[in-house]
């Protein structure tokens, strides 16, 4: 029996969630990952899935000389032309809309103030540091009780590993660079292999893989073999002739690379991530016969295909159901990430584009004629939600005449002239640097008199707002900028 005052019943209430189905996180992924990790990704995918394949160099020559070659090569009576899966593509095309949709229903797209993209800005800005492989790797080597040569030779080494956790010289120049014998460095390579994560100090791709099939006890495994002897042939995906190559039958060989699918290419990545990462442009803008170019890089980005082999075998009709329904499925999500990596580049593409268009006198001329821009706009042109573009700024960078710059550098909130122009604040701040660099260096110009020149120029911005733009550029205030001869 209830007590006073309680009672029991049973409510409906309908409520609105939005949940990303697998496919939508994969293209998401893709969409958002920068170049040099964008064969990380789909390599992930290759391991994945059986039915995809890596197109050598001579396999996209003649992929390319038969596109355009003969008028009918497109027409043939190819029974695996049955398998035509485009319709259960058209999600891709729906994502942008679903986060549409979605933002405008729970009341996600909104207006904000500029005080109120600074908090929001201070609040990513402030979040807290992870401890970074480097600290990671050197807590293991002051715990190993090593010799101070060792010890010496450990530092150097975990110094010289790259974001993934690879060593980015030979032992031999290593050695050489750290005035140490290469017996030495040789030692503190084998013991640095035994840290934790498994596969930190690899040489290549395939080392890092067999250190950590060696940390598992797995040295001897046919994945080992495999990894060993045929890496060409394991990257591309090629079971038949690695099935032919080893003597082993084909479900074998799967049953390899589904162990190596579960190795981290990159371990050291799960780590915060260093400081002097190399960036690599995703696209190029340069300007060709008076008229500005845009050039995609492909250069990290795998040919894709999906595999013959399996197509022919669905279209034999000798499998059961079971396992035809299984390759069907492997096949829909091939041809899914191959399509999803194609409108990852269109979208950057576009992207690109209106950015040209809206920043052209920056192209022209340079930092100081950047304009205000919001992804909200460029979202509305190009037909996608500002969650989307900006998922495909996240980590690209463009390479221009005046520079290599973040993507996200293009996009900023600005002031209005008394011409009636758009001023970025990333000009006025350019502006400030200027007036600063031209200064009497025995007197020095306060804060106050920036204001004033800039009022000159049309623009009026408050004194706190100079003061803390010069505080960004790094600048000390006239008090300290005062130089006596």
């Amino acid at each position: 029996m209830s007590g006073p005052g309680f009672s029991q019943g049973f409510h409906q209430r309908q409520t609105q969630q939005l949940v990303l189905a697998p496919q939508m996180r994969q293209s998401l992924k893709i969409l958002q990952v920068a170049a040099l990790d964008l064969r990380a990704a789909i390599q992930e995918e290759l391991q994945a899935n059986p039915t995809l394949e890596e197109m050598s160099m001579d396999d996209v020559s003649l992929d390319k000389s038969a596109s355009s070659g003969d008028e009918n090569s497109g027409t043939n009576d190819d029974p695996r032309e049955e398998m035509d899966f485009s319709k259960d593509f058209q999600v891709l095309e729906k994502i942008g809309q679903d986060w549409k949709d979605h933002m405008t229903d729970t009341g996600g797209v909104r207006q904000t103030t500029g005080e109120e993209d600074e908090r929001r800005q201070h609040f990513f800005d402030s979040l807290t540091t992870e401890v970074s492989l480097q600290q990671h790797l050197m807590q293991q080597a002051e715990l190993s009780d090593s010799p101070a040569p060792l010890l010496e030779a450990l530092k150097f080494l975990v110094g010289s590993l790259d974001d993934r956790g690879y060593l980015t010289s030979t032992l031999s120049d290593l050695a050489l660079l750290a005035s140490l014998p290469l017996d030495t460095m040789q030692e503190a390579s084998r013991l640095l292999k035994t840290f934790d994560p498994a596969g930190i100090g690899a040489e290549n791709l395939a080392d890092c893989l067999l250190i950590q099939l060696t940390h598992k006890g797995r040295e001897k495994s046919v994945a080992a073999r495999i990894i060993r002897d045929y890496f060409e042939l394991l990257v591309r995906r090629r079971i038949p002739d690695l099935a032919r190559k080893t003597g082993l039958a084909p479900d074998i060989i799967q049953e390899a690379i589904e162990e190596i699918g579960t190795l981290d290419p990159a371990p050291g990545r799960r780590f915060a991530d260093d400081a002097n990462r190399v960036v690599v442009a995703d696209v190029s803008v340069e300007k060709d016969d008076g008229a500005w170019k845009i050039s995609l890089n492909n250069d990290y980005i795998p040919r894709l295909r999906l595999s013959n082999t399996y197509k022919d075998l669905i279209a034999k009709g000798k499998l059961s159901k079971q396992e035809s329904d299984y390759l069907r499925e492997k096949l829909r999500s091939g041809k899914f990430i191959i399509n999803a990596i194609e409108q990852r580049q269109r979208t950057i593409e576009r992207i690109t584009n209106e950015i040209i268009k809206h920043q052209i006198e920056f192209f022209e001329e340079g930092i100081s004629k950047l304009k205000p821009l919001t992804m909200t706009q460029i979202a509305d042109i190009i037909g996608v939600h500002e969650t989307t573009v900006s998922r495909a700024l996240a980590n690209k960078y463009m390479k221009t005449p005046h520079g290599v710059f973040e993507m996200k550098y293009f996009f900023t909130s600005g002031y209005q002239s008394d011409a009636g122009e758009s001023v970025a604040n990333t000009s006025v701040k350019e502006m400030i640097a200027d007036i600063i660099a031209s200064e009497d260096p025995g007197k020095p110009l306060s804060d106050q008199e920036i204001v004033g020149l800039l009022d000159g120029k049309g623009l009026k911005i408050a004194r706190r707002t100079v003061a803390k733009y010069r505080e960004e550029l790094g600048l000390l205030p006239s008090n300290l900028r005062r130089r006596y001869d």
